[in-house]
């Protein structure tokens, strides 16, 4: 008989039913989100209180979410709820991102039409989140990767990337406070702290290496985790992208300069998630876990 819980169709030894809760939660996130975003883009009252340097990010960051990041979140858990591993642990990469960014949205935008559903965006993601990594049986996951070289590449490229990252970060953050003084970019967003510093150095950078060091040990859980966290990557990298081509069309000086080294990244990434999800055998391949328990 098929195992007892899991999707009757696709790669169902990895996508059991009760993900199908978080998947739909997903999927309501990602519809307010499409709302949001296209009310953000149309309606100049939203961002009025922006500064005129954080105004291009936020207006990048509403085109990435309608252009890439929503319509991924529902494509992604639509082939999840099918029965797909490879959609699920993507779709685990884009809520990801979705929390990054909608943590930035409600912190960091003056309190207006869209606070709440700001919030409720951030609020569907996080459970769908937790839920959905909870949901999923990680050693029959991990079982599921037949490449140890590819494995442990990303490990090592997710490890370097998440320090460089932390190491940039902290080179702007320690010289300010040993000055006293405030970075200049926070001067230029007008806010007091810097959220994507805040994220990153307290949570997501940390979580990265981990997830590369546990990889590297082969736990079980990193397997699952590993794609994600390259998603994540790959994704943070589009609205920085994306700034440039807004300040362009706003009549602003456009900041290219950070198009080569960040599409670098962002391509390195995709070549990298391509290559660990191209290494995944098929239920039916030897040596996968079989596709019934009795």
């Amino acid at each position: 008989m098929a195992r007892q819980g899991a999707t009757r169709t696709g790669e169902h030894d990895v996508v059991p039913n009760r993900a199908a809760a978080w998947l739909w939660l997903s999927i309501l996130a990602g519809i307010l989100a499409v709302a949001g975003s296209v009310i953000a883009l149309t309606a100049d009252s939203i961002y009025s209180g922006l500064t005129s340097a954080f105004l291009p990010e936020a207006l990048a960051q509403d085109v990435a979410n309608l252009a890439l990041a929503s319509p991924a979140l529902l494509i992604l858990a639509a082939l999840a709820l099918r029965g797909s591993l490879r959609a699920y642990l993507l779709w685990l990469g884009v809520l990801t991102f979705t929390v990054y960014n909608y943590v930035i949205y409600a912190f960091s935008i003056p309190f207006g039409p869209l606070f709440l559903l700001w919030v409720a965006v951030l609020g569907l993601c996080i459970y769908a989140l937790i839920g959905g990594v909870a949901a999923v049986d990680h050693v029959t996951v991990a079982e599921r990767f037949a490449s140890r070289r590819a494995v442990t590449v990303v490990a090592w490229f997710l490890i370097v990337t998440a320090a460089l990252f932390g190491v940039l970060w902290l080179s702007q953050d320690v010289p300010a406070l040993l000055a006293g003084t405030r970075p200049q970019s926070l001067v230029d967003m007008g806010s007091p702290t810097n959220p994507v510093h805040v994220l990153d150095l307290g949570f997501f950078l940390p979580a990265v290496i981990a997830t590369g060091v546990l990889l590297l040990r082969r736990i079980p859980l990193a397997y699952t985790l590993a794609p994600m966290m390259i998603v994540f990557l790959m994704l943070t990298g589009v609205p920085i992208l994306i700034t440039p081509v807004v300040q362009t069309a706003r009549g602003e000086t456009a900041a290219w300069g950070v198009v080569l080294p960040i599409g670098t990244l962002t391509v390195i990434s995709l070549g990298m998630l391509v290559w660990l999800l191209s290494t995944m055998r098929s239920p039916e391949s030897p040596g996968a876990v079989p596709e019934v328990s009795e």
